[in-house]
Parts: C-alpha cells; structure tokens; sequence
C-alpha cells in the first residue's frame, strides 16, 4: 500500500511540475554556437617566395622600446596574407608568445596603408586584404619590452639588451618556417658589443646585419649585446660571450674560465659527435635584466648573478644553467621528441617526452658541470640531498600526479606561480626526471661490472650523425630500444613505472645504488643555503614545513604539513617568537630548544588585519638534506660518474 501511495504521488507531482517546466523553456532564449571561423591554413613544406627584410631599432636604451619595420614580398595575383607572430616558442613547451606587447601596428601595401583584422581566434594573427597587383607589404609596429619585472621579462637596461626574434618579428601563415627566408638588420645603441650565433656579419656604424637565413634557425639564434662585453675562446669553435652590468664584473680568473674549457671538452667526450659548426656562450652577469636560460642550436641564453665569476666560491650554487643548456644543444635541439617538433609556431607542441628532453639534460647538466669544476662535486650532491629530500618529505602530490603528467604543466600553468606546488606539483620531470636517470644509469653499472653507464647511451641516442645540424626525433618506443642496446633489461616497465605511474616510492633509489645516503643535519648544505642567502628567505620545509622571507613572512607551506595545518600559509607574516619580534635566528634557536622542551613553539601571526597566536608542537630540531657517503674512503658509484673524463 505504501508503494501504490508512493506512485501516486509522484505521478501527481509530474503532472504538475511538467507544464511548468515547459513553460520555463518556452519563455528562456536558446541560441545555437556560431561556428568558428576558418583555422589558419596548415604549414606546408614549400619555400615562401622571395626574401623578408627584417630590421628592428634597438637603440632605444631609456624606453625599452624596439621599432620594427619588415616587409613582405607578394606572389603575383596574391589577394589575401596572413601574418602571424610566434606563439608556441621552442624551449619554453608552451604558447608563451606575447602578443599584447605589440603596438603602434601598420601595414602597407606597396607603399599605401592598408586596413588589417586581428584572427578572432588565433589572436597573434593578422589577416590582410590586398589591393590588386600588390607586389610587397611593409609592416611597422613597436614591441614594448617590460620595463620592470611586474610586466614581464626585461630585456632591454641601460647596459645590455636580449633580442629575441621570435617576439618582435611576423611570419607568413601557411609555410614551414624553415622555408621563409629573412634578411635580418639591427640598430644598436652607440658603442656596444653584438654577439650572435647568426652568421655573415655586416657592420656600419651602429647598423649590423647578417646574411639570409630561414626564419627557424634565425628564431633560433638570438642576440646579446652590451655597453661592458668580452668573449673568450674556448676551443673547438666554442665561445663564451659575456655581457654584464659593469665592466669589473668580467674579471673571472684564468682557472676559473678554465673550466668552461673542461665543460666542452666533457661534453664532447660524453656524447661523441656535435650537431654545430660554431657554439657561443651567451652569457649576462646582471641582476637589472630579467634572468632566463634558454636552449638553441648553436648558442643558448643564460642570465647569473652578477657577482657569480668575482665571488667565484661563494656563487658556486648559481652556476648550473651554462652546463644545462649546453646539453640542449644535443638533447632538445639536435635530437627532440616528435610530438614536440613542429613545423612553424602555431601548431601545438605535445610536452609528453620532456622527461627526456629536460629530465636527462638535467642529468647531464649536473655531471657535466661536476666533471668540468664550473661546479664543485659537493655543490652537486648537496643539489641532488634537496632534490631526493623534496621528493622524500614535501612533495604529497606524487600520490596523484605522475611525472609524467607534469609535463604538462607548461601549458596548463606558464610557469605563473601556484598556492600549493607540493601538493599541485609543478615541472617535476626535470629533476624526478633527472633521478630516474641516475637509476637508470646505476642499474646499467651494476648490470655490467662498470664496463658501461648512462655515457654509451649518451652515444649512442644523442651521439649520431656527427656534423647534422638538423633535427632528428624520437619517440618512446626508440628510448626503450636504444636502452637495450646498451644493457639488456626491461626499461619499458622500468620507465613507466617511475615516469606515468602515481603514488610511486620516493626516487632515491639511484643515489642509494650509486652510494650515497640522504641524511639530515642542523647545518644547511652549501647548495641550499646559496639559494636562501640570495632569495633572502629561510627554508624551514623539513621542520615547521614552511619557508619565510626575511621579515617572517610564509611563502611556501607545505600541503597538510605542520605549518600548513596550524594555518601558516603564504601570506601569513610570524611577527614574534616565543614571544620576542621574529627574525630568521630567532626562530632557528626556538626550533633547536625546542627539542629539548616540552612545550610548544609560540608564534604570534599576522593575517591581514588580524593577529592569533599558532602553537607548533615540534620537537625535531633543525633539518636539512644532506647526502651522506655509504662506502666512507672508498670510492663508489656516484664518485666515479661525477669524476673527470678528459684527464
């Protein structure tokens, strides 16, 4: 009976509710989606007709402003071009390209100015009607480079400047970028210094221009230039060209450039084979333009502090990004994932492989730059102590996210900062990545009595072809085989496991078979403790689990950590310590009595407006990574992979 009464209901209900809801819809709008206007037409691998003169102003110190001028010659009957400025830049896996920097655009056909439309969809595109018979277009535009940090990278001082093409120049649509050819001119400030990979340098007064070339290598090869500049040699047709914000910032010592000598010898010897006929250096010593390390073919972008070759010890930390991109020149560039290569600068990249691309040139950099001393051994196994101690202890997003899987993160986040990284995870699969290798290396050392490691696979993947300064892809599938050529083993299981899995073991496994243990210590290691003394923060992950800047302030917590859990989230400021006014050895003091102490740490906070007092009930003491040898006097596995090689 209950059922039947039930049924009745319901159906009454309907009875009512229905005519309502028709009602409801008669009287709601209902539009249909318009459809998307046509996409821009796909590349082709065919040459664009004639050559593109590209000349750019950068004369302009005070303003920070480059004035481009570029004209287009037109293929007769041709009615219609469409322009288009890079988006998806190489080396950044991302479409970074920044469009809203253009301004003052014009174009004109043959001399007349001419109406333009922005793409409604590709909005880095222009699309033009022309006149009959139009036989050039003449495109004039500024690009207004940041002027400070807020507004994006700087890239132009009062000292030096970083041109890169790709963000102040237009491509035709339609066409392989290595089939548009470009005539490139520059105007330089009075007096300063041009470096370049490009070649068929011309130069009147402060005008330089180069031979033509297509508009992929020149995308390829930017430009350093400065008011205090030198360039060394370096041997084998590589030179490290350095601008810097005064001149006395280029005095590095004979020896210490020496090393820079040993990287390209050490790269060399590990790959085999080199994919250029002249590498350089650029280098900016300079806290006043904005920072970057950026691969190509046959140079590579790199910003340090400007004190990091005069305080030569001390800056030990900052001098990674050299070794790193130095790689890219074989890995990244010569030989790239082939969802990552594409045919110009509209078609998407697909990041799926970075972990080879950035995970091992991660690995290589940190061998590389300890075989050659432009690290010291110790800088690197104290950066490789924080890496296996973020991935051990602070990073709870491994339980859901893959390595993998952050090699999407480029495009879902354009490196914009993040509340939780630990729990979000960020681009992981440069450094988890890097671990994988050394295991992966590890496993062929053991497999083989040490008769063979991760260098013959260096040889054999990124080691062919000597002289091709092409691209040569690569897929999974190849990764696995190459592997096997070196020492038989089931690397496909291997790498899916560690790479596409979730919720996977810590990766210290690699430093542990290579010898080596992660320990904890009161002290931090030097690596760490460069990074904090330059950022002017305290990184208290491993104790109270978040980092503070130099007035108390949280920047970082850790996802469910202690601090995060007390409510000690980024922007929270600790004020006082135990009830004293906070400063950075205040705190570390609180921390070391407290492991003695019975009673909780007492900060006082300030979030907004209003102040509350957080209780931390730890009693571990400081904590910070530290590798540890396990065979102490004798040498072991990860000793031999970061000793010379050309001695």
């Amino acid at each position: 009976m209950k059922y039947r009464n039930a049924v009745v209901t319901l159906l009454a209900l309907l009875s009512v509710s229905t005519p309502a809801l028709a009602q409801d819809s008669a009287q709601r709008s209902r539009p249909m989606a318009p459809a998307l206007p046509a996409p821009l037409p796909a590349a082709q691998d065919k040459a664009y007709p004639g050559t593109i003169a590209l000349d750019i102003d950068a004369s302009d110190v005070v303003h920070g402003v480059y004035r481009v001028t570029q004209q287009f010659p037109v293929a007769a009957g041709a009615d219609k071009l469409i322009l288009v400025q890079p988006s998806w830049l190489p080396g950044n896996h991302s479409p970074t390209g920044p469009a809203a920097l253009l301004a003052q655009i014009h174009f004109f056909a043959d001399g007349k100015e001419i109406r333009w439309q922005r793409d409604p969809v590709a909005v880095n595109a222009f699309h033009l009607d022309l006149p009959p018979g139009t036989q050039a277009v003449t495109a004039k535009f500024i690009h207004t480079s940041p002027v400070q940090a807020k507004e994006g990278r700087v890239t132009m001082t009062q000292e030096m400047l970083n041109l890169q093409w790709e963000k102040m120049s237009l491509y035709p649509s339609g066409y392989y970028t290595r089939g548009i050819t470009v005539k490139p001119t520059v105007k330089f400030p009075t007096g300063w210094t041009v470096y370049t990979a490009l070649d068929g340098k011309s130069q009147q007064g402060d005008t330089v221009t180069w031979a033509p070339t297509d508009y992929e290598r020149l995308v390829d090869e930017p430009i350093f230039a400065g008011k205090y500049a030198q360039r060394w040699d370096l041997g084998h047709d590589v030179g490290m060209a350095v601008v810097a914000d005064e001149a006395k910032l280029l005095g590095i010592k004979p020896e210490n450039m020496k090393t820079y000598r040993n990287l390209v010898s050490e790269a060399l010897l590990t790959f085999g084979a080199r994919h250029f006929d002249h590498y350089d250096f650029l280098l900016a010593l300079t806290d006043r333009m904005g920072g970057i390390g950026l691969e190509h073919h046959r140079s590579s972008e790199n910003q340090m502090e400007p004190k990091v070759w005069t305080e030569w010890d001390k800056m030990d930390w900052d001098r990674n990004v050299i070794p790193h991109e130095f790689v890219h020149s074989w890995n990244g560039k010569y030989r790239r994932p082939a969802d990552l290569w594409t045919p110009d600068y509209q078609q998407p990249m697909q990041n799926t492989l970075l972990w080879v691309y950035e995970g091992q040139t991660q690995f290589w950099g940190y061998i590389l730059a300890a075989r050659s001393g432009v690290q010291t051994k110790q800088t690197i196994l104290d950066t490789l102590a924080g890496a296996v101690a973020r991935y051990s202890e602070a990073t709870p997003g491994r339980g859901w996210r893959s390595v993998e899987d952050t090699t999407f993160a480029p495009v879902l986040n354009m490196r914009r900062p993040l509340p939780y990284t630990s729990i979000t995870r960020t681009e992981d699969y440069y450094v988890e990545g890097a671990l994988t290798w050394l295991e992966a290396d590890q496993i062929i050392r053991q497999g083989t009595g040490g008769k063979k490691g991760l260098d013959d696979f260096a040889k054999a993947f990124f080691g062919v072809r000597d002289g091709d300064w092409g691209e040569l892809t690569y897929d999974f599938d190849e990764v696995v085989k190459t592997l096997n050529g070196v020492y038989a083993y089931d690397w496909a299981t291997f790498l899916k496991t560690r790479i596409y899995d979730t919720n996977q073991p810590a990766p210290t496994r690699g430093v542990e078979m290579a010898g080596y243990k992660l320990v904890w210590k009161d002290t931090q290691n030097g690596y760490d403790k460069g990074v904090s003394d330059s950022r002017k923060s305290l990184d208290l992950t491993y104790s109270l689990g978040v980092t503070l800047d130099s007035e108390g302030m949280v920047t970082s917590a850790v996802f469910d950590g202690l601090g995060y859990n007390a409510g000690l989230v980024s922007g929270v400021k600790v004020m006082a310590v135990n009830g004293t006014a906070y400063s950075g050895e205040g705190i570390k003091d609180a921390i070391t009595a407290a492991k003695t102490a019975k009673t909780p740490i007492s900060l006082l906070v300030k979030r907004g407006d209003a102040f509350s007092t957080v209780a931390l009930d730890y009693h571990g003491g400081l904590r910070w990574p530290w590798l540890e040898s396990t065979t102490p006097g004798k040498v072991n596995g990860l000793d031999r992979l970061l000793a010379p090689r050309s001695k």
